[in-house]
C-alpha cells in the first residue's frame, strides 16, 4: 500500500463508552469478514478475562481497507488502571477517534486519554456513540467536549476537530446531529479526510519505535511498532537502541515480518514507512526501544509512562494447604513470572522484597493488580498477596499521597449516603450536576480511601451506582482513614467445616464458607460486623451422649455464605492478613496463624511490657 493511502488511528475513550463495539462494526463494514461468517461480539476482546469482565485490558491491532485506503486500527483500554497501555500506543498512530457516550459525556478517563493525544499533536475525530439511547444528550455532550478541549489548552486546529454521531450497536454513523445515518461510511470518510498519512522518508535509513513487546513460544520475542523511516526486509541486520539508555546497542537480524490484515497477522517479506508491523528475531527487545540500522543509530524519543501509585507484596504460599492445587509454587517460578510481566507492562514495577521469597509489585490501581493476580492463577501459579497500599512520596519535604479524581453517578435518594461515605474517606466535593432523577458528583479522594468502596457503593445504591476514577496527582497527606469498620471470624483448628460448627459460628457474623470446606487454624472464615477478631470452631462436631443422639434435634439451618470474588478478598484484607491464591481457591488468612503468637505480637505493638506480652 502506498504511504499516502495509509491511515493509522487509535480508538480512545472512557470504559464502557463503546470503543470495542465500534471497532467490531468498522471491521464488519470494512469487509474483513467473509459474507455469512459468524462473528462474535467484541471480536477484539480475545482474552478470556476481557470477555468475562466486558472490558479491554490489552491494546490490540487490526486493519481494514475502505475505498482503496488501508486503515490500521489500535483498540485501547478504557479503564484508568490500564492507562499505560494507551500511553505507549499513541506514539504508533497519526490520529485518534475519541469515543464519548451520548448520555454520560466526558468522564475522567476521557480527559486523561485526550490530554495525552493532544500533547502528541494527534489529529482528533470526536465520535459521539450510543446516539440510539433514549436518554441521549447530544447537544449538551458536544458542549461538554468543547469545554474539555478548552480546559486542556487545545490549539485552534484541535478545537476544530470534526464530530461524528454514531451507534455502534446499529452499525450507523452520521456527520449531522439530526441525521440518523445508514452505515459507517461517514466515519470512514472522516478518517480518510482528517487523519494525515504517516510521515517519513522511504529512502532514509530504517527506524522503528517499539510500542508493544510480546513473546511467542515458536519465534521468541516479537516487537510491534510503526516504521518511522526507510524500508525493512527479512534478513536485514538491525541495531537495538534506547532513548533513556545510551549504552544499549545490541545487533540482531530480522527473522520474520508480520503486517495486519483484518484481525490476523500476515507474514510479509518487506515493509515500508507508515506500516504497523510485528517483527521477530531481535533479542532483548522491550517497549520504548528503537530498532534501526547501523547507518543511523540515534534513538527515537519515548516519554516514560506515568509512575504506578499502588503496591502489593507477592510471596510464596506457606499455609498448611500449600502446594496442593498449584502447578508453579516456588519463589523461582514467582520471580520469573513477575519480572517477565514487568517487561510487557510498562505500568508495572517489580522489585525484590524484604525476604528471599517475597516481591514488591507496584501498579496503577487495584484492578491493574487484580487482573495480574487472576491471570497468574489461571496459568497455574500458587502464591499469596498482602493488602494493597498506596505509594507515599516526599515532595519538597512534605509527605504526599496519590489523589484520584472520582465521578459517582447515583439516584437522588442515595446522595446523602455517598456524601457521608466520601467524607469519612477524606473526599472533597468538587461539583454536583443533576441529570433527571440522578446526580453526578465529582470528588477528589485519596487513592487509599477508595479501597473497598466499590462494593459499598453497590450496596448503598442497590446496584444503581456508577463510579469511575482516574489518577489526579500527589497532594499533602490527608490524615488517617479507617477503611474497615468490621473484623474477622478466624478458624480455631484444622479440619473440614461441619454443619454443627458453622451453625454456632454464624451467630457471630457472616460466613464465607459452607460445610465440607478444608480449613486451618488462622484461616478467616467470616466477617464480624462488631468489635474485634473472634476465633470460632467451624470444625466442631456434636458429640453423642447416652440420653441424646446426634440426630434427635431439628435439622440445623445454615444461612447461605457470602461468596467472595478476588476483588472482594483484596478489599477485605487488613494489615495483618494476606490472601492465599491458588488456581482453584481464594483463602484469606492471618499472617501469623497461631492464636497465642498473634496475641503476643499485638501486645508488643500496643507497647505492653515483656511480662504483660507473655501473659497475653
Amino acid at each position: 500500500m502506498e504511504q499516502n493511502r495509509i491511515r493509522n488511528v487509535a480508538i480512545i475513550a472512557h470504559v464502557d463508552h463503546g470503543k470495542t463495539s465500534l471497532v467490531n462494526e468498522m471491521l464488519k463494514q470494512g469487509n474483513v469478514f467473509r459474507e455469512g461468517q459468524a462473528v462474535v461480539d467484541r471480536v477484539m476482546d480475545s482474552n478470556a478475562l476481557e470477555r468475562e469482565r466486558g472490558i479491554t485490558i490489552l491494546s490490540k491491532n487490526a486493519s481494514c481497507v475502505y475505498d482503496g485506503f488501508k486503515i490500521n486500527i489500535v483498540d485501547t483500554p478504557g479503564h484508568a488502571d490500564f492507562g499505560g497501555e494507551v500511553e505507549r500506543v499513541l506514539k504508533m498512530v497519526d490520529g485518534a477517534l475519541l469515543v464519548v457516550d451520548a448520555f454520560e459525556g466526558p468522564m475522567p478517563q476521557t480527559r486523561f486519554v485526550l490530554e495525552r493525544a493532544l500533547s502528541l499533536g494527534l489529529k482528533i475525530i470526536v465520535v459521539i456513540n450510543k446516539t440510539d439511547r433514549p436518554d441521549a444528550r447530544l447537544k449538551e455532550v458536544v458542549d461538554e467536549i468543547l469545554e474539555l478541549f478548552l480546559d486542556l489548552d487545545a490549539n485552534e486546529d484541535q478545537l476544530n476537530s470534526p464530530f461524528v454521531f454514531a451507534s455502534a450497536r446499529e452499525g450507523v454513523a452520521s456527520k449531522s446531529i439530526t441525521e440518523h445515518g445508514r452505515n459507517m461510511q461517514p466515519l470512514f470518510q472522516a478518517i480518510i479526510e482528517n487523519i494525515p498519512a504517516p510521515k517519513g522518508d522511504e529512502s532514509a535509513p530504517f527506524k522503528m519505535l517499539v510500542s508493544s513487546a510480546e513473546h511467542n513460544d515458536y519465534v521468541g520475542k516479537l516487537a510491534v511498532g510503526k516504521i518511522s523511516s526507510g524500508r525493512l526486509s527479512v534478513g536485514d541486520g538491525v541495531v537495538l537502541t534506547n532513548y533513556h539508555d545510551e549504552t544499549k546497542a545490541t545487533k540482531s537480524k530480522v527473522v520474520s515480518i508480520f503486517t495486519y490484515d483484518g484481525i490476523k497477522r500476515v507474514q510479509a517479506s518487506e515493509a515500508t514507512v507508515g506500516d504497523i508491523v510485528c517483527i521477530s528475531g531481535i533479542d532483548g527487545v522491550g517497549i520504548g526501544d528503537t530498532v534501526c540500522t547501523e547507518a543511523d543509530t540515534s534513538p527515537i524519543e519515548f516519554v516514560k509512562i506515568a509512575e504506578p501509585s499502588v503496591e502489593m507484596t507477592f510471596m510464596i504460599n506457606d499455609s498448611p494447604l500449600a502446594g496442593k492445587e498449584g502447578k508453579y509454587v516456588t519463589s523461582r517460578h514467582l520471580r520469573d513470572r513477575l519480572y517477565k510481566e514487568a517487561v510487557k507492562d510498562l505500568s508495572l514495577r517489580v522489585s525484590d522484597g524484604a525476604t528471599a521469597d517475597s516481591f514488591v509489585v507496584c501498579g496503577r490501581g487495584e484492578m491493574h493488580l487484580s487482573i495480574l493476580i487472576e491471570t497468574m492463577r489461571r496459568d497455574g501459579y500458587e502464591f499469596a498477596v498482602s493488602m494493597p497500599k498506596v505509594l507515599i512520596k516526599t515532595i519538597d519535604g512534605v509527605k504526599c499521597e496519590p489523589i484520584d479524581r472520582v465521578f459517582i453517578d447515583v439516584p437522588e435518594t442515595a446522595v446523602g449516603t455517598v456524601m457521608s461515605k466520601m467524607g469519612t474517606r477524606k473526599g472533597e466535593l468538587i461539583d454536583m450536576t443533576p441529570h433527571g432523577s440522578r446526580i453526578k458528583m465529582n470528588f477528589k479522594v485519596p487513592a487509599r480511601g477508595l479501597f473497598g468502596y466499590q462494593s459499598e457503593l453497590m450496596t448503598d445504591t442497590k446496584g444503581e451506582g456508577i463510579m469511575s476514577s482516574v489518577f489526579d496527582g500527589y497532594e499533602p497527606y490527608k490524615g488517617e482513614i479507617n477503611r474497615r469498620d468490621f473484623s474477622s471470624l478466624i478458624a480455631h483448628e484444622a479440619g473440614d467445616s461441619i454443619v454443627y460448627g458453622l451453625f454456632n459460628a454464624q451467630e457471630r457474623g457472616t460466613l464465607f464458607i459452607g460445610p465440607g470446606v478444608p480449613v486451618y487454624a488462622g484461616m478467616i472464615v467470616g466477617l464480624n460486623p462488631r468489635g474485634e477478631d473472634i476465633v470460632v470452631n467451624v470444625c466442631k462436631r456434636k458429640h453423642l451422649t447416652n440420653t441424646r443422639s446426634s440426630g434427635s434435634d431439628d435439622a440445623l439451618k445454615l444461612i447461605t455464605p457470602m461468596r467472595m470474588s478476588l476483588e472482594d478478598c483484596i478489599e477485605f484484607l487488613a494489615d495483618d492478613e494476606i490472601l492465599e491464591v491458588t488456581p482453584k481457591s481464594l483463602r484469606i488468612r492471618k499472617r501469623i496463624l497461631d492464636e497465642k503468637e498473634r496475641m503476643r505480637e499485638r501486645a508488643k505493638a500496643l507497647g505492653l511490657g515483656k511480662h504483660a506480652a507473655e501473659q497475653a
